[in-house]
Formats: structure tokens, C-alpha cells, sequence
């Protein structure tokens, strides 16, 4: 492990106004958005719309680093040059998903844990091979009747932790992602409540797992009511209950956080980011609040491509001012009168 190159990555990922954008969804799941909008099923149709992404013009000038999933690593581009090659020759820096998916938990139903840690050392061995400097794991919680439970928590903490001590043995960053899910009718307050105890959990076993926080990031949930709860509060209490959260829990060494964005929509991701790097909630903040969005980036483009090519132009626009708009709330500047640009 060399710490400092490990330092220079994490900072390089979150430095600016620049963010993450996760295009690592399993086949399963980019299958079933590409059904949504009827895109056909097959690997050739993910592999052009992977190429898609990583083309758009002006990409790094928001995006300082893409996650990729195991196929996309090994893809070309039509012309027959690997996708890593591509994203790098930009300067954004290739990241790889590493986990093997959420499965159920043995003795605890309706909770997850997320399996992967068997033959990890040298998977990271080869991905580090194949160009990649950073790598994700994520782990779900959910919030229902009596859960999640400490044994679930305590399970996922610990796979997060052993992940990230793996990840920097190899020499990449470790993104560490414990998501406590929307799904639900929990309040804000609930939500407020799981996520310090995931997030003080996880990080009491990553200082047991001796992982450098200064070579780490952190890609949590922002604290929201469930989809299904009654009362929804404004872009600017979420942001209030975040960054309050985010303070009690995440230590200041930690250099970056980056939010997932876990089914908001698109321009509430934005609105809500912004909320937390603009005021006087900016002047709080020990560490740099990005983005590491998917869906709220990728879904408008997907949308207007629909797999044709005389799309491809168009869907890269749209992308690009996604990934503008999330540029702009890292610097507290997003407005709506943006989505109309």
C-alpha cells in the first residue's frame, strides 16, 4: 500500500466542483431500465450505451471519476480501444464495483447483506492490472417494522470494513457506500436515526479494520423520508438533517462524501446537494460533499436514446447538462432555471 498515492486519489476524485458518476449497474438492472424505455436486453446494446456515456464531449469537466461494473471494465469501444483507456485518456479516473450483490441474510428476514469478500484480494490484483484506481462497495439497509437490526447492521459494517482494508492493500481507494434505503413510509426523523447508527457503526469497524480515513470515501444516503411517508420535507430541512447527521457520525479525516442518489428524482438530487454546500451550512463542512449519482444523471439520456443512433447526440446533451447541474450544485450555484436551459 502506498498511503500517499492513496491520499492523492481520494482528493483528486472530490477536488473542485467535480463528482462521481456510478454507470456500474448489474445487467439484471440496466436489463430492466433498458426494457422500460424498449431498448433490447443483450450485452452488444449495454456495451453501446456504456460507449455512449463515456464519449459525451466535456464529460470531465463535472465528472473526475466513472465506476464501472465487471463487464463494462472489459468492453471496448468500437474501434476496438478498452473502455478504461477511454475514460482515462479524458482524465476522468476508472473506478470498478466490486461487490457481489445484496442477498438475503441468514435469520433475518426482509434485511440484506452483501456478499463479494471470497477471491476479493485477487480480483483487486487484476482490476488494479486492468487501469482501475478505485473501487465501490455498497451495502442496503432497510427501514421497517424492527428493522434494520443490529445483527444486520453489524454484518454489513464489517464486510465495508474488510472490503476497504483489502482495497487499500491493493492500492485503491476504497468507496466505502452503506445505504439505508428510501423504500418506505418511515419519517425523516427515522431515517435521521438508522443513518447515524449505520454510519457510526461503520466507521468503528473500519478504525478496527486499521483503514486510512484519509484514503477512503465515504457514499452515503442523504436523509430522507420514505417515498410512501405522508409529510415531505423542503430541499432545505433534508439538507439541514444531512449535514447534521453527516457531522455527529463522519470523521473530519475522511476528505470526501459522496451521495448516491437512490431513486430521487434528478433535479431534487441537484436541489438538494446544492442546499448543503450553499450558506451557512457550507462554512460547517470538514470535508467535501460530491456526488456519486447514476439514475440522476443517466436517466434523462437513456430516455431520449432509446438505443437508436440518430439519438446518440441528443442523449449526450442531456448528459452532459446533468452532469453540469450536479457540477454547479457542488459550488452552491444550482437553480431550477437551470433545468430549462
Amino acid at each position: 500500500m502506498n498511503a500517499q498515492e492513496l491520499i492523492d486519489t481520494a482528493k483528486k476524485l472530490v477536488a473542485g466542483d467535480k463528482g462521481l458518476l456510478a454507470m456500474d449497474e448489474s445487467n439484471p438492472t440496466c436489463n430492466k431500465r433498458f426494457a422500460k424505455v424498449g431498448i433490447p436486453q443483450t450485452e452488444e446494446a449495454r456495451r453501446t450505451y456504456r460507449e455512449l456515456i463515456i464519449t459525451t464531449p466535456g464529460l470531465n469537466e463535472s465528472i473526475s471519476g466513472a465506476i464501472l461494473s465487471d463487464e463494462t471494465i472489459r468492453q471496448h469501444n468500437k474501434d476496438g480501444v478498452p473502455f478504461v483507456k477511454v475514460i482515462a485518456d479524458t482524465g476522468i479516473i476508472p473506478g470498478i464495483k466490486v461487490d457481489a450483490g445484496a442477498k438475503d441474510l441468514a435469520g433475518h428476514p426482509g434485511e440484506k447483506i452483501t456478499e463479494g469478500l471470497d477471491g476479493l484480494r485477487e480480483r483487486l490484483a487484476e482490476y488494479g492490472q486492468m487501469g482501475a484506481r478505485f473501487a465501490k462497495w455498497r451495502a442496503v439497509m432497510v427501514i421497517g417494522d424492527g428493522i434494520p437490526s443490529r445483527g444486520c447492521i453489524e454484518a454489513n459494517a464489517q464486510a465495508l470494513a474488510r472490503y476497504a482494508a483489502l482495497c487499500q492493500e491493493a492500492g485503491l481507494v476504497p468507496v466505502v457506500e452503506p445505504e439505508v434505503l428510501m423504500d418506505g413510509d418511515h419519517t425523516l426523523e427515522r431515517c435521521f436515526e438508522v443513518t447515524e447508527e449505520v454510519l457510526r457503526t461503520v466507521f468503528h469497524r473500519l478504525y478496527r479494520q486499521r483503514v486510512m480515513l484519509e484514503g477512503m470515501l465515504l457514499k452515503p444516503n442523504m436523509v430522507l423520508p420514505g417515498l410512501a411517508c405522508i409529510k415531505q420535507e423542503t430541499v432545505d430541512e433534508v439538507a439541514d438533517a444531512t449535514v447534521i447527521c453527516l457531522l455527529r457520525a463522519v470523521p473530519a479525516a475522511v476528505p470526501g462524501i459522496t451521495f448516491l442518489s437512490g431513486g430521487q428524482s434528478a433535479e431534487l438530487a441537484s436541489a438538494r446537494l446544492n442546499a448543503m454546500n450553499n450558506g451557512s451550512l457550507k462554512s460547517r463542512l470538514p470535508w467535501a460533499l460530491a456526488f456519486s449519482f447514476a439514475r440522476a444523471i443517466q436517466q434523462p439520456a437513456l430516455e431520449i436514446w432509446q438505443g437508436q443512433e440518430s439519438h446518440v447526440l441528443a442523449a449526450q446533451q442531456v448528459l452532459y447538462h446533468r452532469a453540469q447541474c450536479n457540477r454547479a450544485a457542488r459550488r452552491g450555484e444550482y437553480s431550477a432555471a437551470m433545468e430549462k436551459a
